[in-house]
């Protein structure tokens, strides 16, 4: 009799060390998946922008943040994503490659086959920024050479499918580094300021490619300036996306940021923020978060 209750208890302790070892190897497929996901599985993700006083549709394909990495040979998986969407213009959102990169191969191999598909635009991101300042090779003519044009407080007059369109590229603050973040002309960076100003004056639809979402969201930005989509990256999707939480952090914006993936309507002026496509070796690996193509349908409104 005794022996049979010793088996019974034996059985009791049993059945929740097993749920338990049950639950760890769920959690950890579960994390295994969501890295694996978050690395090896490009996604296509279509958004739709209302884009008032546009007399044509336009689409766009953005891709930002690549870090480097690579999705097939020669990004040979990237490229066919891309041009299975048939995009007007290509835009490219800074940090494709790395601040200490050894070379731009990644970065060209890319831009190159890209432009077969559609034009390609390069606005800097704080990556190309690091590596311009390395001296390591000259991107600016690199790319040009290849047909590239680059976008960094300048900007293009565009004509496509009859839509007037004006795009810029700025990865400055748009506004000043202030008490207030104010678009006072006396505390704003002057080229900046100059390079805005010039900018709004135009009846044609406003983009402007500016790696850094912050670089319009906080301070006077988005009620000073006369733009009307902002496109940008930089923020990985917040890197790590947590059920019901969403992105775990955002830059300047902190842990658990508003503005992060997706479309964002902020006094008149419509963000779009793609999760792009990489990171960071030394950062968190991203979580949850498939690296992105995002492409962008604007509709006349």
């Amino acid at each position: 009799m005794r022996a049979k209750q010793k088996q019974g208890r034996d059985g009791g302790l049993r059945r929740p060390a097993a749920l338990a070892l049950m639950l760890l190897l769920c959690l950890g497929a579960y994390l295994a998946c969501g890295i694996w996901v978050s690395y090896f599985y490009p996604q296509v993700r279509t958004f739709q922008v209302q884009a008032e006083g546009l007399e044509a549709g336009v689409r766009l394909a953005v891709l930002s943040d690549l870090h480097d990495r690579r999705f097939g040979g020669d990004n040979a998986e990237l490229v066919r994503l891309v041009e299975g969407q048939s995009p007007d213009l290509i835009l490219l959102a800074g940090d494709i490659l790395n601040g200490y990169s050894q070379g731009p191969d990644t970065l060209l191999e890319l831009a190159e086959a890209l432009t077969e598909t559609a034009p390609v635009y390069f606005a800097w991101g704080n990556h190309e920024l690091d590596y311009l300042a390395a001296g390591t090779s000259d991107l600016t003519a690199e790319l040009s050479a290849l047909g590239v044009t680059v976008l960094e407080e300048s900007f293009v007059d565009l004509t496509v499918n009859g839509a007037e369109l004006r795009l810029g590229g700025l990865y400055g603050y748009a506004f000043a580094m202030d008490d207030y973040n104010t678009c006072s002309p006396a505390n704003m960076d002057p080229d900046t300021y100059a390079f805005l100003t010039r900018f709004q004056a135009t009846g044609r639809y406003k983009i402007m490619v500016s790696h850094r979402p912050d670089s319009f969201i906080f301070g006077a930005a988005s009620t000073t300036w006369d733009v009307d989509l902002v496109v940008s990256g930089h923020d990985h999707g917040g890197q790590v996306v947590l059920p019901f939480l969403g992105g775990l952090y955002g830059g300047d914006q902190g842990f658990f940021p508003t503005y992060i993936h997706g479309i964002y309507e902020k006094d008149g002026l419509t963000l779009a923020i793609t999760s792009g496509l990489g990171t960071q070796k030394e950062r968190l690996p991203r979580f949850a978060d498939p690296p992105e193509i995002m492409v962008l349908d604007l509709i006349p409104a």
